[in-house]
C-alpha cells in the first residue's frame, strides 16, 4: 500500500483537491482509500438514530452495516488518540492511501497553500513535504504545482509513490 499525504491549513483547498484526484486515480484502476484527521468534536452519527443512542448509552464501539456500506464508530472515552501508524493498520488493503490532515506524519506530502488563508508555509519546517501546490507563485526550492492543474498533480502523486 502506497501512502501520500496532503498538508495545509483550513481553507487551503485540500479536500477539494483530493475530491478531484480520487476519480483520476480510480479511472486508472487504482484502489484508493483515505484517512482524514478531523477536529476533536466531529461526529458522523446523528441524534435520534439507534447507533447514536447506543453510543451515548455507553457502548465503546458501534458497527452499523447494510448491503451497501458499513461503519465502525469507536469512542475513545478518555483514552489517548491512536497514532497515525495505528490508524493506517485499520485501513483495508488498497493501492493508494491518501492522507488529509496529519500535518506531522512522516509520509511524503504535498503542501496545499493559498495566500488567502493568511497562514505561513509548512514546508520550511516539514522535511516530508515533497512539493507545493498553490494558486500563486512562491519562492521555494521544492517542485511547484499549479493548484488548478489537477491532472498534473495526479501525475506527480502517482510518480512520487511509484504508481505512474
Amino acid at each position: 500500500m502506497k501512502v501520500f499525504g496532503f498538508a495545509g491549513y483550513s481553507g487551503s483547498g485540500k479536500t477539494t483537491l483530493i475530491e478531484q484526484l480520487i476519480p483520476r486515480f480510480t479511472k486508472r484502476g487504482i484502489r484508493v482509500s483515505l484517512i482524514k484527521h478531523a477536529h476533536h468534536t466531529f461526529d458522523v452519527d446523528q441524534p435520534g438514530k439507534d447507533s447514536y443512542r447506543h453510543r451515548h448509552a455507553g457502548a465503546s464501539e458501534v458497527l452499523v452495516t447494510s448491503s451497501r456500506r458499513w461503519v465502525l464508530m469507536h469512542e475513545l472515552r478518555g483514552a489517548p488518540e491512536p497514532s497515525f501508524e495505528e490508524q493506517v493498520k485499520r485501513v483495508s488493503p488498497c493501492d493508494l492511501l491518501l492522507v488529509e490532515g496529519f500535518k506531522f506524519a512522516p509520509i511524503p506530502k504535498l503542501e496545499v497553500w493559498r495566500a488567502v488563508t493568511g497562514e505561513a508555509l509548512l514546508h520550511p519546517n516539514d522535511p516530508h513535504i515533497v512539493a507545493v501546490a498553490s494558486d500563486a507563485p512562491l519562492e521555494t526550492k521544492l517542485p511547484m504545482l499549479e493548484l488548478n492543474d489537477t491532472d498534473g498533480i495526479a501525475a506527480f502523486v502517482l510518480s512520487e509513490v511509484g504508481l505512474a
